[in-house]
């Protein structure tokens, strides 16, 4: 999981629409819960060495694992000449001469873009090594790179741990199961032992019967979790069972999603700083403000070569509370892939010393006896590492170069996109402070841009693009505002609170009556509640937060025109 600032080849075809899937009445309520869901994240390990500790061992290649592991071992992320690796899969022909790693990417770059299930814009679509398709579910940023990087290392066989820390105590979530060097971690699950591996039927079996594992049905991951593009009632555990015939493999891939999140994808211990030139799919854009907590991360979908210099790039991200991943055309991967936050400096900050930035994920292999999380030769000429912060502080500049300039109008109309994009998000969670802040940070490159390459002035501005919804979901100091630990929110609630502000207009005849903004006042918010008593929800703190005790929320300070003002042009 993550906070954010506030992710074929087939016999025959198994597509899944929502209509067809029934899911058993068990999966809601509090028999949907357990108790690792909405846990806090487990730390990052500290600063690596000189060399990113490229080869620091994790447990022993020949532990005794019989019970907790989740999937054996039978491929090496190097291969390609061996048998599996020369057959055909899911998204290259046979004998292609790529390894695993690239089988990855080649994976992440074929995946068709659909239309999300709320139609407020474009996902992915996923293919399985048995013919069967889902529509991309609902994830948080991180969980949507740490879901699709595990689920393939599971299918294929291939090694794979993260690390993250419980106090100073490296915990490792991978093939073996959940183990520290001294054995189970925190009671987690005896995979080998609790739950099934059905990959060895056949074709016919699973096409006439795919195995269905009832526990992990009713589990989920964090509040708001839901996943409508399969069937009422669905949870992210129902995900992963559609996705995996290995239950063992699908229950720790949900835990590694609760355990670990943007945090430990910054950790050098699980991917390294990437060259901007050596950019594909499956590589990951993290932004990072501090050391640890808030990011935001970003999977490449799309990475192609355009001649002299320049590249196109396709990205997709997740969000809180979690989201069908949200494609995004070159050019707002470009102005994402740019961003300081992502290991840059923007003139009063220097990010690049937080870790973020374009990152690669390690291979895991066996080395000296233990696994580790390495960088495959091919890559070596592509590692910068963590200690030249010259080099990763210059990257958003390089990113900017390599994925192309967009014209003035072009701009105009990915910022309008990026503002429009976050209030249809407020709609569906209108507590949303981080769809708040990134909302007014692209108004605030649309002024640039309109009064450098148009000339017009902020007034002018907001005038033909500000609407009432702005103002009434302003934007709120996050940690000091307990309207941002509130995810649960829905699109019943947003009518309730515009057809409130509506009304208040409409009394107002010529008079100007500010809007009533979607905040905290004296502890709650009762003039919503009031308006709709029955459509309303009590607050709650759906991720972890220290503001819990705030009576009123403070509204961040605004730079656009007064809403007096820009009513009186309306």
């Amino acid at each position: 999981m993550t906070s954010l600032r506030s992710c074929v080849i087939a016999a025959f075809s198994l597509a899944l629409p929502a209509a067809t899937l029934v899911v058993p009445a068990g999966c809601g309520g509090d028999e949907a819960t357990d108790a690792f869901e909405d846990e806090e994240e487990l730390a990052p390990g500290g600063a690596v060495g000189k060399y990113d500790d490229l080869e620091e061992p994790g447990l022993p290649v020949n532990g005794n694992y019989a019970s907790t592991t989740a999937w054996k071992v039978v491929n090496q992320w190097e291969d390609t000449d061996t048998p599996a690796a020369r057959a055909a899969g899911i998204a290259w022909p046979a004998n292609s001469g790529l390894s695993w790693d690239e089988k990855f990417a080649a994976w992440l770059q074929s995946m068709p873009k659909v239309e999300t299930f709320d139609g407020f814009g474009e996902t992915f679509e996923i293919a399985t090594p048995w013919g069967k398709t889902l529509p991309a579910p609902k994830l948080d940023c991180a969980d949507t790179a740490l879901m699709l990087r595990s689920t393939f290392a599971a299918w294929y066989g291939l090694p794979f741990f993260v690390v993250a820390f419980d106090g100073k105590t490296p915990v490792y979530f991978g093939h073996f199961g959940i183990r520290t060097k001294n054995g189970i971690w925190n009671n987690m699950p005896k995979f080998a032992n609790a739950y099934a591996d059905h990959s060895a039927k056949s074709a016919a079996q699973v096409e006439a019967s795919w195995p269905q594992d009832a526990k992990l049905r009713k589990l989920g991951v964090q509040s708001g979790d839901d996943q409508p593009m399969i069937g009422e009632g669905a949870r992210t555990g129902t995900y992963l069972d559609e996705l995996h015939l290995n239950k063992r493999a699908a229950h720790l891939i949900r835990l590694t999603m609760i355990f670990t999140g943007s945090v430990n994808l910054a950790d050098s211990r699980n991917t390294f700083n990437l060259v901007p030139e050596s950019l594909r799919a499956g590589d990951v854009m993290l932004w990072r403000t501090s050391s640890s907590g808030v990011g935001h991360t970003m999977v490449t979908v799309r990475a192609e070569q355009l001649g002299e210099g320049r590249m196109s790039a396709e990205s997709v991200f997740g969000n809180l509370p979690p989201a069908q991943p949200r494609w995004t055309n070159p050019a707002g991967t470009e102005r994402n892939y740019s961003d300081p936050e992502g290991g840059g400096v923007d003139g009063s900050t220097d990010y690049a010393k937080f870790n973020g930035g374009l990152k690669r994920f390690r291979v895991t292999k066996s080395s000296s006896g233990f696994w580790v999380n390495t960088i495959m030769k091919s890559d070596e000429a592509a590692w910068i590492p963590d200690d030249d912060l010259d080099r990763i502080r210059a990257r958003p500049a390089q990113l900017d170069a390599l994925l192309g300039e967009l014209t003035p109008d072009e701009h105009r109309q990915l910022l309008l996109d990026v503002i429009e994009g976050k209030r249809a998000h407020l709609r569906n969670f209108p507590a949303s402070c981080s769809a708040r802040i990134a909302r007014e940070d692209a108004f605030e490159d649309l002024y640039t841009v309109l009064e450098q390459e148009f000339g017009m002035t902020r007034d002018e501005v907001d005038a033909e693009h500000r609407i009432l919804e702005d103002y009434v979901f302003a934007e709120l100091v996050y940690e000091q505002s307990k309207t941002c630990c509130w995810n649960s929110t829905n699109d019943v609630m947003f009518r309730t609170i515009m057809s409130l502000n509506d009304e208040l207009q409409e009394q107002a005849g010529d008079a100007c009556v500010e809007p009533l903004p979607f905040m905290a006042v004296d502890g709650g918010y009762q003039a919503f509640r009031d308006h709709d008593p029955l459509g309303w929800k009590d607050w709650r703190a759906d991720e972890a937060c220290p503001q819990a005790n705030v009576q009123n929320d403070l509204l961040a300070e605004a730079a656009w025109t007064p809403f007096c003002e820009w009513n009186a042009g309306q």
